[in-house]
């Protein structure tokens, strides 16, 4: 399992290379380990019960992006987001490059990472033509969109996962904690970005009108565009609250405030011409929406949740503690694998290796929780697949896998490994 697990990861990885294209090798990959697992511990009797457990956090995930994907794409449709791209003037890359980086940050805490960086995506489109230049912003909002979420209860996957099972029961206090930590993750390689984007005398072009014209906003008048933009970001700050009054999980809040723009917007076009309506309605935008991104993304958390049924995952976590033992080098290493292996059953992994403590680090709210939501949140940065938000901009702006490890991975690094010296500056010292 873990051979194949490595040779599809290369596929991957190499898909340029090789011309096949890395959503059929994550979904070869994912099948294929789940067979191997079958005829290994099951005497070829299905793991069904394992499998429906998976299955029903995996389509968690794949609902909530389709959800979110979505409606970015309705609001796009209606040229809503050129209410932020239009207070954006700068066409210098280093402002631009901060006010990008921030503008995800907050937003991400807010949201959360993967939904942050659909939307940032969306923007970009609108203020870079040219791809190159757009990949490497995409890059500052990877790491921007899982530094931000790495502080919020509900800015990532994991830190809802700490905050809900009990290991991180303070909200409050963990922000205050991990807060200067995020922040230095992203500034760290800003200032980096700095020096290079000045010496590159990069200029930054925006799409021109014709480019833009796909999206039928000019079709729209500036009431609807307002209309639509407050209903979609309206809808996805929503989710959080709806999740926190009803215990539901979060793609039921994505689908309920989505079925809430698709009322708003078949009930705002219905009298319109049936070219101009059917251009603009969720129906039509649907078939628009990126599918092989989703069955990406099914394919590489099948994968990992078969290693992690086998007790792989759980063996590596055992590894770490007996090899290491102290609190901060296991949780830097956590980071650094979960930019390999997606951070939800590393951290899923960890919950189950240690017990919550009455004292100490792993005590409710003890260092090593705390500790252990940076470094899941933002270690994942270091590689492209590494996180749900990298998962999306790869799928959406098709960034190759090694352009991101050239021009990228150092910066995240650095970003990351700078954040953990600030915390344990402020917790040892």
């Amino acid at each position: 399992m873990i051979a194949l697990f490595v040779l599809g990861y290369m596929a991957i990885a190499f898909e340029h290379p090789i011309r096949i294209d890395k959503a059929a090798s994550a979904l070869f990959t994912g099948m294929m380990v789940w067979v191997i697992l079958v005829f290994s511990m099951h005497g070829g009797h299905p793991p069904e019960e394992a499998l429906m457990h998976h299955l029903f956090d995996i389509s968690n995930i794949l609902f909530f992006l389709l959800g979110a994907m979505t409606i970015v794409e309705v609001v796009d449709s209606h040229n809503g987001f050129s209410i932020i791209t239009d207070r954006i003037k700068t066409r210098d890359p280093v402002k631009l490059a901060w006010i990008i980086a921030f503008v995800t940050f907050f937003l991400s805490a807010a949201l959360d990472n993967l939904t942050t960086s659909i939307v940032m995506i969306s923007l970009l489109r609108k203020l870079i033509h040219e791809q190159k230049t757009r990949w490497l912003f995409g890059g500052i909002i990877i790491i921007a969109a899982n530094a931000g979420g790495a502080w919020s209860p509900i800015g990532d996957v994991t830190t809802t996962m700490l905050w809900i099972k009990g290991q991180l029961p303070d909200a409050a206090g963990f922000v205050v904690n991990l807060l200067l930590p995020s922040l230095a993750t992203i500034i760290i390689p800003l200032i980096f970005l700095t020096f290079s984007l000045r010496k590159s005398k990069l200029v930054i072009e925006p799409k021109p009108a014709s480019a833009l014209a796909h999206s039928h906003g000019e079709e729209a008048t500036r009431k609807e565009k307002l209309r639509v933009f407050a209903l979609g970001i309206g809808g996805l700050l929503f989710i959080p609250f709806f999740k926190q009054f009803t215990h539901l999980p979060p793609f039921m809040g994505m689908m309920f405030s989505l079925s809430v723009l698709w009322i708003s917007t078949e009930i705002m076009h219905r009298k319109k011409p049936a070219e101009i309506r059917s251009k603009m309605t969720v129906l039509n935008i649907l078939r628009r929406i990126d599918t092989a991104s989703i069955l990406f993304f099914l394919g590489i958390l099948m994968a990992v949740a078969g290693l992690q049924e086998a007790g792989h995952l759980a063996q590596l976590a055992m590894a770490l503690d007996n090899t290491i033992g102290n609190i901060y080098g296991i949780n830097i290493l956590i980071g650094l694998l979960s930019a390999i292996i997606d951070n939800v059953p590393l951290v899923a992994a960890a919950q189950g290796m240690y017990p919550i403590a009455e004292v100490g680090d792993f005590a409710a709210n003890g260092s090593f929780w705390d500790f252990l939501a940076y470094c899941a949140g933002t270690g994942g940065s270091c590689l492209i697949i590494g996180s749900a938000a990298g998962v999306a901009v790869m799928g959406l702006e098709k960034i190759d896998f090694i352009w991101y490890l050239k021009k990228i991975s150092l910066l995240a690094l650095a970003g990351y490994l700078g954040g953990a010296g600030v915390y344990m500056l402020m917790h040892v010292l």
